[in-house]
């Protein structure tokens, strides 16, 4: 009924990608061996660095999606038989795992579950234990957020932890979830290897993926037998032509997409997109405060510094998840992300406030929602609406 017009895609990716974005996009493909798109291609590589607060880590573009980036990562670092240790905290850090283990590595999972995010002391103790054993990990693979549980687990102590111990592994950081949301940064955390993707943060459609590789990890790739032809970064690190930076044709229309999305991001400024997450993110935990004092509905992370400033993991009651996702789809054009790695996954639900999304956008949302609740007679406490309002109004105050 309400929903006829602009629809909302309110889920943790892909999302909204900006009008100037597709513009950019709406283009027949052109000389793939040098010219216009050859001097816009260099282009994006700074600022690609700039995007992870890097000056030296090689950023590499693979035609894919995050599975692909993390095996290009996994490719160029890991040889059969390696050892690697996942500090998994959901539903991808387990993937990854499970990835690593298929391309022939032994992997170790230390599984801290859905809720309480990576324990250090747990993680110095199994490094401890593995150089005790004489053949180190070769590598450490943490999710910086796991889309899956919304947790964005601190970087930088990790790190410090291996630091602390002697431990000579790569550092590997999967954020997918993260890049232009949460902040990050690559070179004063100590990160080796980094993922990404396009369809996040980014704002770009799904179709292309980030690795960032520092120069250990390049150092490691040389000890590296085998890396298949496809994936290996030697040659897009030092191709003989254009042609050779994307092991073949290269994405054109992707490629002029994520430069007028760059632009976006370098042009409102890395810090400020960074606020901008942060404060919206911050309205919507407020109105899930609001609703869970009379109901069920609640927020799946307590610690509100285990919140990714990307998306949020909610728990609604039994059967209510979906029953709210598919209400608000069909009455108001706003689409919320299904639940992944908890069960019963009808009682749980996703909200995605990344990339190109701002106030009124998270307003529209949290008010659907709020119909939502209201028309399923799902039981919730009042005044969820207000408190984001209030949230955005004194941050708005306090950067006036």
């Amino acid at each position: 009924m309400f929903a006829n017009g602009r629809t909302h895609l309110a889920i943790p990716g892909p999302s909204v990608t900006p009008d100037e974005v597709l513009r950019a996009m709406h283009r027949t493909s052109t000389d793939i061996y040098g010219g216009a798109l050859l001097d816009m291609t260099v282009s994006i590589y700074p600022d690609l660095q700039k995007l992870a607060r890097t000056a030296s880590a090689l950023p590499v573009i693979y035609l894919g999606n995050g599975h692909a980036a993390w095996e290009g990562a996994i490719a160029n670092t890991l040889a059969r038989g390696d050892r690697v240790l996942v500090l998994a905290t959901g539903n991808f850090g387990i993937g990854w795992a499970n990835q690593a283990r298929a391309m022939g590595a032994e992997v170790v999972v230390v599984d801290f579950g859905l809720t309480t995010g990576i324990d250090l002391s747990r993680t110095e103790e199994a490094l401890r234990a593995d150089l005790a054993s004489g053949t180190p990990y070769k590598a450490v693979l943490m999710s910086h957020v796991d889309t899956a549980t919304s947790l964005c687990n601190p970087v930088l102590p990790v790190r410090q932890v291996m630091d602390a111990v002697g431990h000579p592994g790569l550092l590997m950081v999967d954020c997918i979830a993260s890049l232009g949301c949460d902040r990050f940064e690559m070179d004063a955390w100590g990160v080796d290897v980094m993922v990404a993707t396009s369809q996040k943060g980014l704002m770009v459609p799904p179709g292309i993926s980030f690795v960032y590789f520092g120069a250990k990890a390049l150092a490691a790739r040389e000890g590296v037998g085998f890396v298949p032809a496809y994936w290996d970064l030697k040659p897009r690190a030092n191709p003989p032509a254009f042609y050779g930076l994307f092991g073949g044709t290269p994405p054109v229309q992707h490629l002029y997409g994520l430069r007028a999305a760059l632009d976006m991001i370098m042009a409102e400024g890395l810090e400020n997109v960074w606020a901008r997450h942060a404060g919206l993110a911050q309205a919507v935990w407020a109105a899930f405060d609001a609703w869970s004092a009379g109901g069920p509905v609640s927020l799946c992370l307590s610690d509100p510094s285990l919140r990714s400033h990307a998306v949020t993991a909610a728990y609604a009651g039994p059967g209510n998840g979906d029953a709210l996702r598919g209400w608000v789809t069909k009455f108001t054009g706003v689409t919320l992300g299904v639940s992944l790695g908890r069960d019963p996954a009808a009682d749980y639900f996703r909200v995605g406030h990344m990339g190109h999304v701002n106030a009124h956008d998270v307003f529209g949302v949290l008010g659907a929602m709020d119909a939502g609740l209201k028309a399923l007679d799902i039981p919730h406490g009042e005044g969820a609406l207000a408190a984001a309002t209030k949230v955005i109004a004194a941050a708005a105050k306090k950067a006036a």
